[in-house]
């Protein structure tokens, strides 16, 4: 499970992770390279590709566990991970199922409607002049991930309220958020488009979450994308105005054939784990290098650069990890 545009974390995944593991599931979170306790620069820089690279990373690292069943791996994301989520599923054959929540589908499309005429020339214009600063200078330029002054400043999500959620999200509960991204992100995004892959998702259980209205991820675009995926799939619409940080997922009923049976993240463990932490606390933790021991695992040569993840299993239970993705030959 990974976050969407400049998520660490601790923001907003931690509520759906105790969800699955409430439901006897376990689910392994973690922060991309260049965000929140990972290594990587330059800082809050996107590159949707790398990103998708740390998913198929990080199953390859779950795969290694001793408490998960390597032929139930499934992959969650939101917002841009929602689409992220997608792509893995695509092409990384040991994803036996998808959670795609309010998933970005299509980049250049969603810059376009979300800024309107006027702002998407302010805005392209941006990454042209930026692409020329770093050829000069070769230091990344950046702009806010929002801004409540969208109007008089470029931004990369002009919305006001997201500036304020995101916000508030910082103050409480993910301090290490930091609501800017780099200029060189937006031009990636442009280039993103989850359409080359999403009927390459032949048998592969797909659960899709759009929010009724949304026009931040565009749920009509979302749905186009839906309506290509071939394989067992259900769409669950969340019936509220604005993109959502939370829903509610539905159990399928038994026997039901029709819907993918396995829409969870890193299905469930197949022995109990030491307690290490009294029920009903966060499930994120904050965690450093160690040498292995019972309670604590390491995975070599996984991520380049140092990466920080917490893997849950079983409800109110969970292992808290930290591990040096060090590094070798790995691009």
């Amino acid at each position: 499970m990974a976050g969407g545009w400049c998520y660490v974390k601790e923001l907003v995944q931690p509520y759906y992770a105790q969800a699955f593991v409430e439901a006897g599931c376990a689910a392994l979170v973690f922060d991309y390279r260049r965000f929140g306790a990972s290594d990587g620069a330059p800082r809050q820089h996107l590159d949707p590709w790398d990103q998708i690279e740390d998913y198929k990373n990080a199953i390859s690292y779950v795969e290694t566990l001793e408490t998960v069943d390597p032929d139930r791996i499934a992959v969650w994301g939101i917002s841009y991970s929602g689409g992220h989520a997608l792509i893995v599923g695509a092409t990384d054959p040991r994803v036996k199922c998808v959670v795609s929540t309010i998933p970005v589908v299509d980049g250049l499309l969603n810059m376009q409607k979300v800024h309107g005429a006027v702002g998407f020339r302010r805005l392209r214009e941006a990454v042209v002049e930026d692409r020329r600063k770093r050829f000069t200078t070769g230091e990344p330029g950046y702009i806010p991930m929002s801004s409540a002054d969208y109007a008089s400043e470029v931004v990369t999500w002009p919305f006001p309220e997201v500036t304020e959620v995101f916000k508030n999200l910082q103050a409480t509960e993910a301090p290490a958020h930091e609501h800017r991204n780099t200029i060189a992100s937006v031009e990636l995004l442009f280039n993103y488009s989850v359409f080359p892959y999403v009927e390459r998702l032949l048998n592969t259980p797909t659960l899709m979450i759009v929010a009724e209205g949304d026009d931040i991820t565009l749920w009509d675009r979302e749905i186009e994308a839906y309506n290509k995926i071939p394989t067992a799939k259900k769409a669950a619409v969340c019936r509220r105005p604005h993109h959502p940080h939370g829903v509610v997922l539905q159990p399928q009923p038994a026997g039901d054939r029709r819907r993918p049976r396995r829409a969870v993240a890193v299905p469930a463990p197949r022995r109990s784990l030491p307690e290490l932490t009294a029920p009903g606390t966060r499930p994120t933790v904050t965690i450093r290098p160690t040498r292995p021991s019972p309670t604590d695992w390491s995975a070599e040569g996984v991520f380049r650069g140092r990466t920080s993840g917490s893997f849950l299993a079983n409800a109110s239970r969970r292992f808290p990890t930290r591990w040096p993705w060090s590094t070798a030959g790995i691009v």
